[in-house]
């Protein structure tokens, strides 16, 4: 709506963390068109999450199923951050908060120490 807000600040990091962890950029090649980064995540999940995640990530097929757990709930985080309407988007706090939630779920399904 052109108005500045700290809302603006809490879109542009949803749509970071789509970009760091499925390594594209909003700009990619393959976002063409009706295509965008985040239509990519919200067509892909919960299903397709592997295919559009940075294969990186994923690589050592140990633990698996936690890598994949976390990185579907990086991306409902990064979505609910990017909603259309900045009124819609979860604030900066409850962004951290489910962060920290993420970070210690991994290190319980991986039993790595917090």
């Amino acid at each position: 709506m052109g108005i500045a807000s700290t809302r603006g600040d809490v879109y542009s990091f949803g749509v970071l963390l789509m970009e760091t962890f499925t390594r594209k950029k909003p700009t990619d090649e393959m976002l063409a068109g009706e295509m965008s980064l985040k239509n990519l995540v919200e067509s892909s999940l919960p299903h397709a999450v592997t295919e559009f995640v940075d294969a990186n990530l994923l690589r050592d097929k140990n633990p698996f199923d936690a890598k994949v757990n976390c990185m579907l709930s990086i991306m409902d985080l990064a979505l609910k951050c990017s909603m259309e309407s900045p009124e819609q988007s979860i604030n900066m706090k409850d962004a951290l908060a489910k962060l920290t939630k993420i970070k210690l779920q991994f290190h319980k399904d991986v039993g790595a120490p917090n």
